[in-house]
């Protein structure tokens, strides 16, 4: 399993064969949590960015819980050079590279995109997101619908509770992880369980075009949801890829870009 997240130093949602070294990340302050104190405050994300074509719509890759930007460094390079996009992988904050603070929700992780795409000139932008970064995606569609030209969500759904039957073997896994200066588990299971409507039920619906993109052998979106998602997203597709579990990007790599380059069509 690949290491990217250095609070946790542990990676339940990147997979690979390889375990990179980050120099230590900043920390920043709380903007939160006090009264009468600011608002959560956008990050200066850490990101890498591949050229392409600028009149094509750049395509976001967004990771999930205790990946990393990296876990997407094979499928950006070869989705760049077979469609001639700009390609842009990021890591949340708290993940990777980026800096880490207390402050931590899908809602300010939107906010840290809103921040950072219009810097880039990306948008508007097709936004992948894989989990959490799908639920984040999902999130900053229905915020700002005009910076997302299609949103492809990865095996996730806005419904609560998504990933509370996996988070079980999250906390066995981190049982003998020290955990020092990272978020701390409460953090990693409010997200686990965040249910989006908390957020969403003050937006509109997201009228663009949407992919819901499913593990074959993955339990992690059930048919309940489908009302739900149809009622956010009332333009979502359903696809299955067989033989995958969660992770599909590292289970079945070149089916995973076919079926989003068969979207962007």
């Amino acid at each position: 399993m690949l290491r990217c997240t250095r609070a946790w130093r542990l990676p339940l949602e990147g997979l690979g064969p390889h375990s990179p070294s980050f120099a230590r990340v900043p920390v920043a302050p709380s903007s939160s949590g006090g009264r009468g104190e600011a608002e959560p405050r956008p990050l200066p994300l850490s990101y890498s960015l591949l050229d392409g074509e600028a009149a094509l719509p750049a395509v976001i890759f967004l990771h999930g819980l205790f990946g990393c930007k990296t876990n997407f460094n094979s499928i950006a390079k070869a989705f760049a050079q077979q469609t001639g996009r700009r390609v842009l992988t990021v890591d949340a904050r708290n993940h990777g590279n980026s800096p880490h603070s207390p402050d931590m929700s899908y809602e300010i992780m939107s906010q840290d995109l809103q921040d950072l795409l219009p810097q880039l000139d990306l948008v508007p932008c097709v936004v992948v997101g894989h989990s959490m970064g799908g639920r984040t995606a999902m999130l900053l569609a229905l915020q700002r619908p005009e910076l997302v030209e299609r949103l492809i969500a990865v095996d996730i759904s806005p419904v609560e509770g998504t990933g509370s039957s996996h988070f079980p073997a999250y906390v066995a896994a981190m049982r003998t992880v020290n955990i020092p200066d990272g978020l701390p588990r409460s953090h990693a299971r409010k997200l686990a369980d965040e249910q989006l409507s908390s957020v969403v039920q003050r937006q509109e619906s997201y009228l663009g075009p949407t992919l819901f993109l499913l593990g074959g052998n993955s339990q992690f979106v059930h048919p309940s949801h489908h009302p739900e998602i149809i009622r956010l997203f009332p333009r979502a597709q359903i696809q299955t890829v067989p033989n995958a579990g969660h992770w599909i990007h590292a289970e079945r790599p070149q089916d995973f870009i076919d079926a989003i380059r068969g979207f962007l069509v």
